[in-house]
């Protein structure tokens, strides 16, 4: 039987990206999270509690040296492996524009690593 491979169409290149994180809900409980792809338009974090798809959140995202926050929305979830760590697409809402050129600036910083390490 022949394996099918389809090209993953984005309208939004992702880039893997480790940076640790924090969800806080509309009722102030927060969750420790690691964000581990993000785009211009959203992000994939792992939790150890699973966040349901359509929760409203505040991204506290850090990568050491910079802090970033932005409003998201759960857009789909992934069960754990076996560890208990769940997986989750959070959409961006309501960039200002600062933090939208923040994650420009990322973006730009993190394609440009992947270019260099492409062989030619």
């Amino acid at each position: 039987m022949t394996k099918l491979t389809f090209a993953i169409k984005r309208a939004h290149p992702r880039f893997s990206y480790s940076a640790e994180a924090e969800a806080t809900f509309q009722d102030g409980t927060t969750v420790d999270a690691q964000i581990l792809e993000i785009s211009s338009r959203g992000c994939y974090i792992d939790a150890i509690k699973p966040i349901p798809v359509g929760t409203e959140l505040q991204l506290r995202i850090s990568n050491g040296t910079s802090l970033c926050e932005l409003q998201g929305k759960v857009i789909y979830t992934h069960p754990g492996l076996g560890m208990g760590i769940s997986g989750m697409g959070v959409l961006f809402e309501d960039m200002a524009e600062e933090q939208r050129l923040a994650i420009e600036s990322l973006l730009r910083e993190l394609a440009s690593k992947q270019a260099g390490a492409s062989p030619s």
